[in-house]
């Protein structure tokens, strides 16, 4: 797997002879749920135009760097304009070149960027037409050509996230066109989509819980270790009995890498915090790969306060964590 590439500023040794991601997850496109704009959920409904305030993208990078924030996860989705399928894009994308742009100063402040797109037939509104054409010959050449150009753009990332969560028809139910794959057909096209992101020199990453916390046995037979595992838990109390909380101790059993996953989409600023507190007791430091913040929130002025409060609270947990442990 292609090296960490920072400056000076970013990935600071934060344990013995081991860098660790401390990532935010930030949001380009934000057109992956509801085909339209939900009552229940209005600020995640599907727009047809870039739904992204440019000050606030600078301002949060920024945010990030003084932190000490050393990766950015962008999920990328409909806001650029892919050369090998421009009719995804939606009006007011970036240019390959724009993106190229953004990536390089990105770097020059000490943060790596790390692409998501995410394949869930659950979250793939910004696919347009392709969502509805899932595990047919179009779809995998789509999803293929995507991976390769993204990987292109971003010059052979060393972890690229492919989403893959929530696919369930509870997870739509305000959806208006619902797809759902399982059993055989869900790990058929998933190991496609690992193929193809290894095929194109990163490692893949996913959100475990569509399958982990549904079929446990069958995770742990048919996952491979090579994928990156994000279980995410966004409570504050960390119950060694609640099952999202387990799921960590039972990816460390089985001797999955981890980036444990935290967020500030409510009131529950003591998510990552506790997150990191949790993955130092309980996750081995050779299996623990990072900490991803997330605050699942459109990248827009609405959300400003949340967003760079998000993006600071990854910043405090990030000197909790010992030097000599």
């Amino acid at each position: 797997m292609p090296g960490w590439a920072f400056g000076k500023s970013a990935g600071e040794e934060l344990s013995s002879g081991t860098e660790l991601i401390w990532g935010c997850l930030l949001h380009l496109s934000f057109n992956m749920w509801e085909e339209y704009i939900s009552p229940h959920r209005p600020f995640r409904g599907y727009r047809p135009y870039l739904r992204m305030d440019e000050a606030l993208w600078n301002d949060a990078i920024s945010a990030m760097a003084k932190a000490k924030v050393n990766t950015v996860v962008i999920d990328l989705g409909d806001a650029v304009a892919y050369e090998s399928h421009p009719e995804i894009a939606v009006k007011g994308a970036w240019t390959p070149h724009r993106l190229k742009s953004e990536l390089s100063k990105i770097r020059t402040m000490g943060i790596q960027p790390i692409p998501k797109l995410n394949f869930s037939a659950g979250h793939d509104t910004w696919m347009k037409e392709y969502s509805r054409m899932v595990s047919t010959d179009t779809y995998y050449r789509v999803c293929a050509d995507l991976i390769r150009e993204v990987s292109a753009l971003f010059d052979t990332p060393p972890l690229f996230h492919l989403g893959m969560d929530e696919e369930t028809a509870e997870h739509q139910s305000h959806y208006q066109f619902v797809v759902m794959r399982q059993n055989d057909a869900w790990w058929h096209d998933f190991y496609f989509l690992v193929d193809e992101v290894e095929k194109n020199g990163s490692q893949a990453w996913i959100w475990s819980d569509y399958m982990l916390w549904r079929q446990p046995e069958t995770f742990f037979r048919k996952m491979p270790t090579t994928v990156v595992q994000s279980n995410w838990y966004y409570g504050e109390e960390f119950n060694l009995e609640f099952p999202y909380v387990k799921a960590y101790l039972d990816l460390e059993k089985h001797g999955y890498t981890q980036i444990p996953t935290g967020s500030y989409h409510a009131d529950n600023q003591l998510s990552i915090k506790n997150t990191v507190a949790f993955a130092e007791k309980f996750i081995s430091r050779n299996l623990l790969k990072g900490f991803l913040q997330t605050c699942w929130k459109p990248t827009i002025e609405e959300y400003r306060t949340r967003i760079l409060k998000g993006i600071a609270l990854m910043g405090e947990a990030i000197h909790t964590l010992p030097a000599d442990s």
